[in-house]
């Protein structure tokens, strides 16, 4: 198995999280974005979107995170990272979509303007960040764990960018309810670290 990954993209992080939150190893190929590596032939023969995170096993490709985390999850993983009911499953999915969603317009897009220089409205992609943090805040008032009684790839999916969401001039540090629950899945087992920058907001930690 192959992950194609950057150490800086929060998307690239999900899947690296997940592979070792269930103890799945794999060897990490980094695609050097500054030089275009993502652009060549060779990978956009296994993502024609250009992109990372991209999953090799053994010849079945998957591209795009969530779907990596979903791959993954109903392949490797016990059943309560996705669960097979269809309640439960439409909770993990409704937040996956809030992940590519919400979460990438919000602290993915400020983020990419100190990180990687996007050409974003700054407060446009901060105020949107501080909508969903509070939503996010406001649901785990009242449970752990943000789509059930337990860790899920609904988690894994709105880590990596709440986490680093200040590198974005994001202070996310007045949602209580959202620093725990960070804390909470930095406590897993095989939790991996989401590479850190120096810009934004220093971490209050």
């Amino acid at each position: 198995m192959k992950l194609y990954f950057h150490p800086l993209s929060g998307h690239s992080h999900r899947a690296r999280l997940f592979l070792s939150l269930i103890g799945v190893d794999a060897d990490i190929v980094e695609v050097d974005l500054a030089k275009g590596e993502h652009k060549t032939p060779a990978f956009l023969a296994l993502n024609p979107f250009g992109q990372v995170p991209v999953l090799d096993d053994n010849g079945v490709i998957v591209s795009d995170s969530t779907a990596i985390l979903v791959y993954l999850a109903k392949t490797y993983a016990e059943k309560s990272w996705l669960p097979d009911d269809a309640i439960g499953a439409a909770a993990v999915q409704r937040w996956l979509s809030v992940a590519s969603g919400q979460i990438a317009y919000g602290p993915c897009a400020a983020r990419l303007i100190t990180v990687f220089g996007a050409k974003f409205d700054a407060d446009e992609v901060i105020a949107r960040a501080h909508a969903i943090l509070a939503l996010i805040d406001a649901e785990l008032a009242v449970r752990q764990w943000i789509a059930a009684d337990h860790p899920t790839i609904a988690d894994v999916a709105l880590y990596s960018y709440i986490a680093r969401a200040p590198e974005g001039n994001v202070d996310r540090f007045q949602y209580h309810n959202v620093t725990a629950w960070l804390a909470r899945i930095e406590a897993l087992p095989g939790f991996y670290p989401f590479q850190k920058t120096p810009v934004g907001i220093a971490d209050a930690a």
